[in-house]
């Protein structure tokens, strides 16, 4: 690994940590965060090995030194959504020669439903181990999820696509 790639990857993470804090609308089991894009940018640019290492690095370090609920049985299980998103992106992406809105949005809308549902899973897990399951409280917030997901990967795909083509330039 280059050097290049490694403060590549080492910035991403930063940014997916820093972007995880700074999330502008979080009520109960609901958060409204664009973590996703530097993992989006990791897996796009540089493929699935990298993606899944900047969203499994990131949601790592969130998870583990500022969510509140710090070290559980079940913290594996947050990780995942984002390191599997990352790779998802990266696997996704590996034949396509250019990128246009089409293309990331579908990349992106995939990897924010996989996030949706893996996180969901979690929360399912962690409420049934712990004893406070309640169908409202997993399953309520659901379609909202997946709504946020979609109107976000319209976003992403309006900025990737310029982005990941400068970048790409950029790293060669």
């Amino acid at each position: 690994m280059t050097t290049r790639k490694l403060t590549t990857l080492a910035m991403l993470t930063s940014i997916y940590v820093v972007l995880s804090l700074r999330t502008p609308v979080k009520v109960i089991n609901f958060k409204f965060t664009l973590e996703a894009f530097p993992v989006l940018v990791a897996g796009l640019l540089m493929g699935p090995l990298d993606g899944f290492i900047v969203g499994l690095a990131g949601s790592g370090i969130y998870q583990l030194f500022f969510s509140s609920y710090g070290i559980t049985a079940t913290t594996p299980l947050w990780i995942l959504p984002h390191a599997l998103s990352g790779f998802l992106a990266g696997y996704l992406s590996r034949n396509v020669k250019q990128y246009n809105v089409i293309n990331v949005s579908i990349i992106a809308t995939i990897c924010a439903f996989t996030v949706t549902v893996f996180n969901t899973l979690a929360l399912y897990v962690d409420s049934r181990l712990f004893g406070y399951y309640s169908s409202k409280l997993v399953f309520g917030t659901l379609l909202l999820k997946f709504l946020t997901g979609l109107i976000l990967s319209v976003l992403y795909a309006l900025i990737l696509p310029k982005l990941i083509t400068q970048l790409k330039k950029l790293l060669k």
